[in-house]
């Protein structure tokens, strides 16, 4: 019995989904790094004092996060708080 002969063409096209996710992973892998460093923003960091949590840098604002609904003081609003320092309550 001989050896069973597959043909070049059946080669090439199990080749070609992984060279076009490939492809795809590197030209969206690309566009986060080139988004990231065009931002002109400072990455932020956040600082623990007490119970108390605050964001320190970065381009989002506590006016923009109160606009948002997320930070609210959970006694005077009377809803639920997802403010960062309270995730570990």
């Amino acid at each position: 019995m001989g050896r069973a002969r597959t043909s070049n063409g059946s080669r090439f096209a199990g080749v070609v989904p992984l060279i076009v996710g490939v492809v795809s992973a590197l030209a969206l892998t690309g566009a986060a790094v080139y988004t990231v460093a065009e931002s002109q923003c400072d990455p932020g960091h956040y600082v623990r004092d007490g119970r108390q949590v605050t964001l320190v840098g970065s381009c989002v604002t506590g006016a923009d996060l109160r606009e948002a609904g997320i930070g609210h003081d959970h006694e005077r609003s009377g809803a639920d708080s997802t403010s960062p320092g309270d995730l570990n309550r």
